[in-house]
């Protein structure tokens, strides 16, 4: 990619269409103000204020489509592709603006004002996945690859080694983060399913000879999803409340969160983890997007009341107490049995399981 943040102008892409433009100095013109990112603010004032703001959203946001540093394997990704191991908005941002700021979270990308490319030529979800690209992500093996071949992994939020593969099924997700991490998510999978819940489903997959989960996309060209941090800048600039747009556009999967997560002693819904589905026709939000990242369940598993719960704002809760509140607004929603054999030798687990169900069941009546 040309350019550099000292001297390009740069066009903010919306598949194939050009959102705004943004000059070196800050100045903006914006062209279809509904298809801005949800999580970019811009104005297209003069005042120097507005230009600097400009600027500073502008690396922000480009920087949030590249990994976070605490990820697993975050340093050999980066040694990989020549660049300092980047602290500052400014230096990931150079990292992202060399792929063009492809994602697969979203349909969004960069490019300089000059330059002639096309989204069909680049976009993750035609374009083949490079098996270097997949080693190194996943198992941390370093190897010279080009910044395009790293794109994917690198707009993958979280901190547990992950990359996608590309299969009959369609573009899948690989994840790892050793046995127990594995473990946890295939069994608080095997529970969700029991419920009627909009979910991804987690299937045990090897790679490498190790064992990791297995999961299909979620977005595509035509849906891409929005967390509820980035959400969070849309409403706060257009007068909304996160939580209450959940419960006016999809109620009952915002309440299934609480209730699913408190059953499996998830505590790990952080805001980058849950959020909305967009269609990306018109970029209105549609709905909340199926309950994903199992990983770090049966933590808090204890006692009865689990961790604070970390959807609801408003009040300190605890997941019992939301998962309650929940279950009055929109049901339990349990569609089968829940085998007690899935549990195998976590004996503990299964005792709490049932006790944290039956507490949920009381709260219905």
């Amino acid at each position: 990619m040309k350019g550099n943040l000292s001297s390009a102008d740069y066009e903010i892409m919306h598949g194939s269409d050009t959102v705004a433009r943004i000059s070196h100095t800050g100045k903006v013109v914006v062209y279809k103000e509904k298809f801005l990112p949800y999580d970019l603010y811009l104005e297209e004032g003069q005042d120097i204020d507005d230009l600097v703001n400009n600027l500073i959203n502008f690396y922000h946001w480009c920087a949030a489509r590249v990994l976070s540093l605490d990820r697993q394997y975050a340093k050999e990704i980066l040694n990989s592709i020549g660049v300092a191991q980047a602290v500052t908005d400014r230096d990931r941002a150079e990292i992202s603006l060399s792929y063009h700021c492809v994602s697969l979270t979203d349909v969004y990308w960069v490019k300089t004002q000059d330059e002639d490319i096309l989204y069909k030529d680049i976009n993750l979800y035609d374009n083949p996945l490079s098996e270097a690209f997949v080693e190194l992500p996943l198992r941390g093996k370093q190897m010279t690859v080009t910044n395009r071949e790293l794109a994917q992994d690198l707009s993958t939020r979280g901190c547990f080694p992950k990359a996608w593969i590309r299969g009959k099924e369609g573009l899948l997700l690989l994840k790892d983060g050793g046995e127990d991490a594995v473990r946890r998510e295939l069994l608080a999978s095997k529970i969700c399913r029991c419920f009627d819940y909009k979910q991804v489903k987690y299937e045990e997959s090897v790679y490498a000879g190790e064992k990791v989960t297995k999961s299909r996309i979620v977005t595509s060209k035509e849906y891409s999803i929005v967390s509820k941090m980035a959400f969070d800048v849309y409403a706060c600039n257009h007068g909304l409340n996160t939580v209450d747009e959940c419960i006016r556009i999809d109620k009952k999967t915002y309440y299934g969160m609480n209730i699913i997560d408190y059953l499996v002693g998830n505590t790990d819904r952080h805001p980058e983890n849950w959020g909305f589905m967009v269609d990306n026709a018109t970029n209105d939000y549609i709905s909340l997007y199926p309950l994903m990242d199992f990983n770090q369940s049966f933590y808090s598993y204890e006692t009865i009341d689990g961790a604070n719960c970390q959807t609801v704002y408003s009040k300190r809760m605890t997941q019992k107490e939301a998962a309650e509140e929940a279950v009055r607004q929109v049901g339990l929603n349990q569609i089968q049995e829940v085998d007690p054999a899935i549990f195998g030798n976590e004996d503990e687990w299964r005792e709490m399981f049932y006790k944290r169900l039956d507490a949920l069941r009381r709260a219905v009546l």
